[in-house]
């Protein structure tokens, strides 16, 4: 009878909250019917990425062409072994990270953990542990918290997968990524990450599944890879939330 109670009152407190507070569209903030979900308008807009896809790398194809490599992954292959997205980096999936990122909006997690685990299934049914790309200290400060860590934590809700938070460190403090061309990225995050000392026995032999807000060249998450790599992990997969889709380049 106290659950039933407390049901009936939760569900209460929602209905006012709603009247109260009518539930906003997490990119445009247009009122919605369900909360922590996206407007027609805005759904609309999102490309949610599906098959087919590079093998490796998780870029679309526009053609079906069997499970092959796209040109960048045949020339200069990731340190990861795959890598997968939900959506294609746009106007409202870059809204979506804004928010979550530097607008302090959190409200969004739970649903992105969704997304996140719908794309990545396969990746997570092979995977021991997650881990998220992690932020230096400095940084970590500025922010208050790490948006890939709060990815990590609700897809490790949704699955049971382990989040393990403390598996790999940003030793160094390094520029913002934005605005950089490929090799500027690649340079700018050489070296900054590794396995701390106390975790490299743990880590021998794990598969790893590496969360990320976005996947633009790719740089960061190889980077992370190359330390996993070096610590001992047995394979990586890459999950993130959006990813850019240009004409490629050769990584």
């Amino acid at each position: 009878m106290v659950k039933r109670l407390a049901g009936i009152s939760r569900m209460m407190a929602r209905q006012v909250a709603d009247v109260l507070w009518p539930p906003q569209c997490l990119a445009c903030r247009e009122e919605v019917s369900q909360p922590r979900s996206l407007c027609p308008d805005c759904w609309a807009c999102v490309r949610f990425l599906e098959p087919p896809l590079c093998r490796q790398c998780g870029y679309p194809f526009e053609f079906d062409a069997g499970e092959t490599l796209c040109a960048a992954c045949m020339a200069n292959p990731p340190a990861f072994h795959n890598a997968r997205a939900v959506m294609a980096y746009g106007e409202v999936p870059k809204r979506l990270v804004a928010a979550l990122k530097y607008g302090d909006r959190q409200e969004g997690a739970p649903s992105f953990a969704r997304w996140l685990r719908r794309a990545g299934a396969e990746l997570i049914a092979h995977s021991d542990v997650i881990i998220p790309v992690p932020l230096h200290r400095r940084k970590l400060f500025e922010r208050r918290f790490n948006q890939s860590a709060l990815l990590a934590l609700g897809l490790s809700k949704l699955t049971g997968l382990p989040a393990a938070m403390d598996a790999l460190a940003r030793t160094r403090y390094t520029e913002s990524q934005a605005g950089l061309g490929q090799k500027a990225r690649q340079d700018n995050v050489r070296g900054a990450f590794a396995v701390p000392e106390g975790r490299r026995a743990w880590m021998e032999g794990k598969r790893v599944l590496l969360v990320d807000d976005v996947f633009t060249t790719g740089a960061t998450v190889d980077a992370c890879a190359q330390a996993l790599t070096r610590a001992g992990a047995d394979e990586i997969s890459v999950l993130t939330l959006a990813r850019v889709v240009q004409s490629r380049l050769v990584r």
